[in-house]
């Protein structure tokens, strides 16, 4: 899910939609030898992926560490099966009459997997941790900011957060700088999860051995190789129902070794889909669907260049049939977008189509910029992921229909994929690749946080006064409709009028599961959902 926040999120979220869009989900691997943590024979969940950069709940940026903290660590809220925010180490809280101050009461029987209990010193240790910049953490400031004094702490101006407020062991106390709908969302990240104190101020990579709170333990991992979780029998919710899952690194295909009985779980690329999507397929019948909180997009430099031109932006988007790329290209596996919030979220409006494929019209907005013939020609630099020179078929069909339908002169600039996002606010040209999954289930996570004039996720440097008066009026609105109303405004005023970006597609995610699975489920945040498995051995 990530690069995650304000302070240089992201790495989370644009990793799923790389995993998720690229790959769609299929894990390659190589084989590097043997290990001395061995899979235990009897209820095991077995599946194959990679090592976690790390299992700091502060640190974590990418989705596969995320996927590992989520079931060692937990916080004051997580979200139920509808993606709203619900109970955890927080047995409930209210709110005062502005809607600024909440009060959580923390569950008695919420405890460390050493036995110790939690209390709400804890908690205050934990955000206060993650806020310093000696940690580095590039999540807080996008969740925690919140919270009164959270800015300050991280900007280094101050010792402390002054809106967190230890009442008593059992109760924790926050206050936010105004009412926002999707606070307690923001508490269900991992940056909010709460750490052993004595642990962390340890030192080192002190998340090798971490003494969390979630369901699951941490039994024995070796880098490269597998990495072992167990049930927590101390867990204070409904304990899980596996005893164990392991995680093979290294060990080959993800693809083959689910047809060789090997693991559970797989992912399935592009390169299977048509296979299993074939009814008369043996492995049909093990195929689920999740569809995805997330974006795949075009962003635009809208503050310099040709593309500061509102009507060469419009344009390209004319001039671009998504419809035809996700049919003949990504074989339908994932949806056509129109605009920015995805399907299923609060603010999705099903029938807002953006700007259609109009070739007429994009021609004509062209030429009244002064491109085309007649004009000049219409040079567009696009800066895509990746350093081998070979293009992705969908990108290779999108830019061809800018030469094709536009007379555009287009060339590509490729980064490093692994350092694309961190560099891309530095180095992106007229046009760069973008993607983004939700890292909690609201609109405020896509307009607001990927388009707010000033945002670190912002690289295309879009500036509108009256679209972030919309967010600013949208995120201290209490009624959820009037919400959704004000957040399809500023999503038509974005993508229709000012076409910030070009979206392409919502993503989906394919997995094979196995018989013997039951309870596997895929959060739409992207991280899978193991409390709730259990296996026939």
């Amino acid at each position: 899910m990530g690069r995650l926040g304000t302070a240089g999120r992201r790495c989370l979220s644009l990793a799923l939609v790389l995993l998720a869009l690229l790959c769609l989900g299929n894990t390659c691997t190589s084989d590097t030898g043997s290990s001395n943590l061995s899979v235990p024979d009897r209820d095991t969940l077995v599946l194959a992926d990679s090592d976690p950069s790390t299992l700091d709940p502060a640190l974590a940026r990418e989705v596969g560490s995320v996927s590992y903290i989520m079931q060692i660590f937990s916080g004051l809220v997580t979200f139920d099966a509808g993606m709203n925010p619900v109970p955890d180490i927080a047995e409930g809280w209210e709110t005062d009459g502005t809607g600024t101050i909440y009060t959580f009461h923390l569950r008695e029987d919420a405890v460390f997997h050493d036995g110790r209990p939690v209390t709400a010193a804890d908690f205050r240790y934990s955000w206060e941790r993650a806020c310093d910049p000696a940690t580095g953490s590039q999540t807080a400031g996008t969740y925690l900011n919140d919270i009164v004094g959270a800015v300050d702490r991280l900007a280094g101006g101050a010792e402390e957060v002054s809106g967190i407020e230890v009442v008593d062991d059992r109760t924790l106390r926050v206050t936010i700088d105004r009412p926002k709908a999707y606070f307690l969302s923001k508490l269900a990240q991992p940056v909010s999860f709460v750490v052993d104190g004595q642990e962390a101020d340890g030192g080192g990579e002190w998340w090798r051995q971490p003494n969390g709170t979630g369901p699951f333990r941490l039994a024995g991992w070796e880098q490269g190789s597998l990495l072992l979780l167990e049930r927590n029998e101390d867990f204070y919710r409904e304990k899980a129902g596996v005893g164990h899952v392991a995680y093979l690194f290294n060990a080959g295909y993800s693809m083959q070794l689910y047809e060789q009985g090997r693991i559970d779980v797989t992912g399935v690329s592009i390169y299977s889909l048509e296979r299993v999507m074939d009814e008369s397929n043996a492995l049909h019948p093990q195929l689920s669907i999740y569809p995805q909180y997330n974006i795949t997009y075009l962003g635009f430099n809208c503050s310099g260049g040709p593309l500061a031109d509102a009507r060469v932006r419009r344009a390209l988007c004319l001039a671009v049939d998504r419809e035809r790329v996700v049919s003949q290209v990504l074989l339908d596996s994932v949806e056509a977008a129109g605009g920015i919030v995805p399907p299923g979220m609060m603010g999705y409006d099903a029938g807002f189509a953006g700007l259609d494929y109009d070739v007429a019209a994009a021609r004509a907005l062209l030429a009244e910029a002064g491109y085309g013939p007649g004009g000049s020609p219409l040079k567009v630099v696009v800066t895509l992921p990746g350093s081998s020179g070979d293009l992705a078929s969908y990108f290779t069909a999108v830019l061809y229909q800018w030469e094709e339908n536009l007379g555009a002169e287009v060339e590509v600039r490729q980064l490093d994929g692994d350092a694309y996002f961190d560099r891309l606010g530095e180095e992106r040209d007229d046009v760069f690749f973008f993607g983004w999954s939700a890292d909690y289930p609201d609109p405020q996570d896509f307009l607001d946080v990927l388009f707010r004039n000033g945002s670190i996720n912002n690289p295309g440097g879009y500036a509108d006064a009256a679209y972030d008066s919309l967010l600013d009026r949208a995120a201290v609105e209490p009624d959820e409709s009037a919400r959704a109303a004000l957040y399809r405004q500023a999503e038509a005023k974005l993508v229709a009028e000012d076409a910030a970006c070009l979206p392409l597609w919502f993503g989906r995610s394919y997995l094979l599961i196995k018989p013997r699975v039951h309870g596997y489920a895929l959060s739409p945040l992207g991280y899978p959902l193991l409390s709730g498995v259990s296996v026939s051995d």
